[in-house]
């Protein structure tokens, strides 16, 4: 294992929705309080022992998972039916793509959801092992681990999987609590008020000390949903995401030319003059010929491959030369996110892949610069999944939701030659969240001026 590069970063969340104050008492509040506050201090004393962010937050979601306050696990909503059906995903990247395969097992761009759950004690623990048991060992051989790449397993076949792993099932009645079912009959009743609290879905976010990010996401649903339905969150894209890419860098070369890539999609924020009109169409034109493909008209699909480099001659010096060329930063950024809400919504808007391609391919004049402000245009007032309700936000629910994530960087030097090979000098992971709606369960730590840990755990955007 490499010598820690990060300092541990995560953030819950308890579900949003229509949460007012009228409607929340403080006995009830304090008992969400006390719930997500034990799960952050737990949670965070793993990330401290050196655990891995997947395990981390597994964890932090299997407690939530046991919470009869959490939309998820014993305490899911019922569908129409009067049946519990749980959905639940992780999704794994690293900032250091070296790290990967040796050192943090599961560590690639990949995600595993799981869907129509009804027995399975912890949903998210089906989810962790159909994302870590892939049917193959490392190099490509089948092995006996039971698994598959499948990215979603459903119903009866995925709880069949769940029992050959030896993961603990519990009976119908151990998930059925009181509150819920009284939400469901207000709900049949046509009242309104059935699905105050109801969108309640968990999460966890973690990075870790290796630089790894890992999401963890689990529901019970919305309250009365017709049985079979699928939501956001066991859904790549919609309900949770997590990937890693470069963001920018620059090359110099021996003949006297610095060269750099129209990286238009991965928005440098330092680009050359040379970074022209007609370089951004050539790349335009090259990520719509990759996307797609025949949908094009034939005098676009047809044109040449676009140079993706264009040079500037480097100033005169008498003093520049091979040995002397400037070092190459690389910026290396990962990402991951999970969502709480209208799930129908997020999977209307593909709500935080959104926010990723936000980051990560618009280009520079357009985009948002950071994790947080892609998150804000999706997900908080006026934003994506705001917009996306119409007429309807405010009278049936929809729309509604929250996302939380973590934004880690990585820089790395390397010079033409002295510094070739150094080490990554790591940035703090960035916890971020926003919000569209009444209130939003979410407990986090941030630092004080002076480097001071403070814990934090609200419901508004301001305090109870």
């Amino acid at each position: 294992m490499p010598s820690p590069t990060f300092k541990p970063a995560l953030i819950l969340h308890g579900g949003a929705g229509g949460i007012h104050r009228s409607t929340l008492p403080p006995s009830l509040y304090a008992a969400y309080h006390a719930s997500l506050l034990s799960y952050l201090r737990s949670t965070d004393e793993l990330l401290k022992q050196g655990a891995t962010a997947l395990d981390a937050a597994v964890h932090a979601v299997s407690l939530m998972e046991d919470d009869e306050l959490f939309n998820c696990g014993r305490g899911s909503v019922f569908t129409t039916a009067g049946t519990i059906e749980m959905e639940a995903s992780v999704m794994v990247t690293s900032v250091h793509p070296e790290h990967i395969q040796e050192e943090q097992p599961g560590g690639i761009k990949r995600g595993a959801g799981v869907m129509g759950v009804k027995n399975v004690r912890h949903p998210i623990q089906l989810a962790r092992e159909s994302l870590l048991r892939t049917g193959y060992d490392v190099d490509g051989i089948p092995n006996s681990d039971g698994g598959n790449m499948h990215s979603q397993t459903v119903g009866p076949f995925v709880e069949e999987l769940a029992r050959d792993w030896g993961l603990e099932f519990m009976p119908d009645e151990w998930f059925w609590t009181q509150r819920r079912w009284d939400e469901h009959l207000r709900g049949l009743r046509g009242e309104k008020e059935a699905i105050t609290m109801s969108q309640g879905t968990v999460g966890c976010v973690c990075l870790d000390q290796w630089g790894g990010l890992a999401v963890a996401t689990s529901t019970g649903g919305l309250t009365n949903k017709t049985p079979g339905r699928i939501g956001d969150t066991p859904t790549l894209g919609a309900g949770f995401w997590a990937e890693a890419f470069d963001s920018d860098y620059q090359v110099a070369t021996e003949a006297g030319m610095a060269y750099r890539p129209c990286d238009f999609g991965n928005r440098s924020r330092e680009a050359s003059p040379t970074t022209t009109a007609a370089a951004a169409s050539r790349w335009y034109l090259a990520e719509a010929q990759s996307l797609f493909g025949d949908c094009l008209p034939s005098f676009l699909r047809d044109a040449p491959p676009p140079a993706y480099y264009t040079a500037r001659p480097v100033p005169p010096s008498s003093s520049y030369s091979a040995e002397k060329q400037p070092a190459v930063r690389t910026r290396r950024k990962a990402i991951a996110m999970s969502g709480t809400g209208n799930g129908d919504s997020f999977l209307r808007t593909a709500a935080v892949r959104s926010a990723a391609a936000m980051l990560r391919f618009s280009a520079p004049s357009s985009s948002p610069m950071s994790l947080a402000e892609a998150v804000t245009a999706v997900a908080g007032p006026g934003g994506e999944l705001q917009r996306s309700a119409g007429r309807r936000w405010g009278k049936t629910g929809e729309g509604m939701g929250g996302i939380i994530g973590i934004e880690a960087e990585a820089e790395q030097d390397i010079a033409h030659s002295s510094t070739a090979g150094a080490g990554p000098r790591c940035r703090r992971g960035k916890v971020v969240f926003d919000f569209n709606c009444g209130g939003m369960w979410r407990a986090w730590k941030e630092e004080d001026e002076n480097g001071e840990e403070i814990e934090r755990v609200m419901v508004f955007r301001d305090e109870y």
